[in-house]
């Protein structure tokens, strides 16, 4: 009797939950467009979200997309060409008192760093790669691999910019916050699943074997195969952030700017906005400032924004350095931060899925949250003691 009921009400609750989503759904919805219409007009709103969105395509989305295309193409060179194993052997030793990871982990750094944070996947359904990993050491692939994700992609666009000594003490941030983040995630691993060994394996320094295939062919085959395959996965990184940068940057732009001419009011232009965030950074500003140096308020959009794309958090660190809103500490900050999230929220469930731990995406996005903002942190004050040097 008792489990007919408990089978009604199961089903009960699948009939009612949809109806909920949809209530929350239009509530948010509700609330977003008129909470906008409101202080911008129904016109003006509609005409800006669509004119920042384009706006972000032509000028943000294809500039980043140009840089994956370089940065794909250097990549694939790289490990073509064995640079990416020679890195390997010689960071290997490194991992082990860093992460307390085998050396081989480092791979795994290296190709994320050069492509997106899902490339440690491909490296983690590789049976020969996971030989090498105890048991609770796996989940924590998931980790390292996103503080490195489209490394190489967001140093790039930050050097551009014409900031290279704070795009390389960003880079130093993140991989301070990827050794907190990874060695946290390693202690909640350890107590979940224990200390198993995988399979016994020699140690990653007497491997005679490339872990990465190479092509066939002549030096100057090989070469131009490797740029154009390289510049192709380029062009897939800088297609698939283009939901990220369009949806999420408009969305936060939105929140974040006021009118072009304040007294004018709305008109419907690009890049108008109701500030909001800088209101909330106002109120945060005691603790962003002795945390991250921020001495504007809407330089906490970035952050955000980064926790779901940080393509689209790119979007935002040129806007701000045009307005004059930003500078070396938070382009340092914003590398930092932006490396060691690279848009986790939206990556790491796939992620521990496709590593079959689903059960520890809070662990891992607890311990990353701390990571990231452990890199922000650490890029501020190793900036400003170089500056007072």
């Amino acid at each position: 009797m008792q489990v007919g009921l408990a089978k009604e009400k199961v089903k009960e609750n699948k009939k009612t939950s949809p109806y909920l989503d949809t209530l929350a759904f239009v509530g948010i919805i509700t609330l977003f467009f008129g909470y906008l219409g409101i202080k911008m007009g129904i016109g003006h709103m509609f005409s800006t979200i669509l004119s920042t969105s384009y706006e972000l395509l032509i000028d943000t989305v294809f500039y980043i997309m140009a840089i994956a295309v370089l940065s794909g193409a250097f990549g694939k060179l790289a490990m073509e060409f064995g640079l990416v194993e020679l890195l390997n052997k010689l960071l290997s030793p490194l991992i082990r008192p860093l992460y307390k990871l085998p050396g081989v982990a480092v791979l795994g750094i290296i190709t994320t760093y050069l492509s997106d944070n899902p490339a440690i996947i491909t490296l983690a359904k590789d049976d020969d790669y996971l030989s090498y990993f105890k048991k609770h050491e796996v989940p924590c692939l998931c980790n390292l691999g996103t503080s490195f994700g489209m490394g190489l992609i967001v140093t790039t666009f930050m050097i551009g910019l014409g900031f290279f000594k704070e795009a390389i003490i960003g880079n130093i941030g993140a991989l301070i916050g990827s050794i907190v983040s990874v060695r946290l995630m390693a202690r909640k691993t350890k107590q979940a699943l224990g200390v198993e060994e995988i399979k016994n394996n020699e140690s990653i320094e007497n491997v005679s074997e490339p872990l990465l295939k190479r092509s066939e062919g002549s030096f100057g085959e090989r070469f131009l195969i490797a740029v154009l395959e390289g510049g192709k996965s380029g062009v897939d990184i800088g297609l698939s952030i283009i939901p990220g940068v369009l949806v999420i940057s408009t969305i936060i732009m939105v929140f974040t700017f006021g009118p072009k001419d304040p007294s004018i009011g709305y008109q419907g232009l690009a890049y108008e906005g109701v500030e909001l965030l800088p209101k909330i950074g106002g109120w945060l500003s005691p603790i962003l400032k002795p945390l991250f140096g921020f001495n504007h308020p809407e330089a906490i959009a970035f952050p955000i924004t980064a926790l779901g794309s940080v393509g689209a958090s790119l979007s935002l660190a040129k806007r701000f350095l045009t307005d004059g809103l930003i500078g070396g500490n938070e382009i340092a900050v914003f590398t930092a931060m932006g490396m060691c999230w690279s848009g986790f929220l939206s990556t790491h469930v796939a992620m521990l899925d496709a590593l079959g731990h689903r059960k520890l995406i809070s662990k891992a996005i607890n311990s990353h949250i701390i990571g990231g903002l452990v890199a922000g942190v650490s890029a501020h004050y190793i900036l400003y003691l170089i500056n007072l040097i």
